[in-house]
């Protein structure tokens, strides 16, 4: 019975040392065909063999504090892009090495996808403004919500080459507790503000600069406009009031995610 073990044995150590080699034949191969496994942090498209990411996982609650540490701002944009006035908002801001987030209208960006492309190049970030810009989607159907923001992202995101977009800021703050867990469920992170410079209304340079100097202790992130009409007094706002912000001891970051 020993030497019967022993035969049995030796046969079965064979045929489990064949096993675990082809099992590794198997695993290169598959690698080397780009395979992936379950821990990897991407998802398999098995209808097209490709890997689709995943969406970064961020909070539905709305952000206002910067990523920065210390005395910083989030300077944000929105209603663009405008193929007259966004470029010159750029211009500024690269003058003053300062980033910012490019809140976006979908239809705008993919009007002007070069444009976007010039604001990701620039390392600023973007953010879905909706499709309509309807101040009142908050009062209407989840539906209407949920097309409102995610075919507005997969404008921008096509414009922009694949770059992802990061935040959502629903149209005159319009968000319901729906829209920014869906926003949240994509990757985009609910924005706000705390400084509304009111560039859209008539008025003066000298105006918007002392209405966003007498805010800032309300909070760090300060709105401006890109589109949506004529903005030269935010173009020149800015070029004043960015030195001026430095000067005063600010430090310019991103939301937080």
């Amino acid at each position: 019975m020993a030497r019967r073990f022993g035969i049995e044995g030796g046969i079965i150590g064979v045929v489990a040392a064949a096993a675990v080699s082809l099992t590794a034949v198997g695993i290169v191969a598959f690698t080397q065909l780009g395979g992936t496994d379950q821990a990897s942090a991407d998802t398999v498209d098995a209808g097209k063999g490709r890997q689709a990411a995943r969406p970064v996982k961020v909070k539905s609650s709305i952000v206002h504090a910067s990523d920065r540490p210390g005395r910083s701002l989030n300077i944000t944009i929105d209603d663009g892009p405008d193929p007259v006035w966004t470029p010159k908002v750029l211009e500024v801001l690269k003058k003053h090495d300062v980033k910012a987030t490019f809140c976006m209208i979908g239809p705008q960006a993919a009007a002007h996808p070069d444009i976007v492309k010039q604001v990701v190049a620039g390392g600023h970030k973007l953010c879905d403004h909706s499709v309509s810009h309807n101040t009142g989607m908050d009062h209407r159907p989840e539906s209407y919500q949920s097309q409102e923001i995610l075919e507005a992202q997969k404008m921008i995101e096509k414009a922009a080459g694949g770059a992802k977009v990061e935040y959502y800021r629903a149209p005159g703050g319009a968000f319901t507790p729906y829209s920014r867990q869906l926003a949240a469920d994509h990757g985009m992170r609910p924005l706000g503000w705390n400084v509304d410079s009111k560039d859209f209304e008539s008025g003066s340079v000298g105006a918007i600069e002392l209405r966003v100097r007498g805010e800032l202790s309300n909070g760090p992130t300060v709105l401006f406009h890109d589109g949506g009409g004529n903005r030269a007094l935010t173009v020149e706002s800015l070029d004043r009031l960015l030195p001026w912000m430095k000067q005063d001891g600010y430090g310019f970051g991103f939301p937080q995610r």
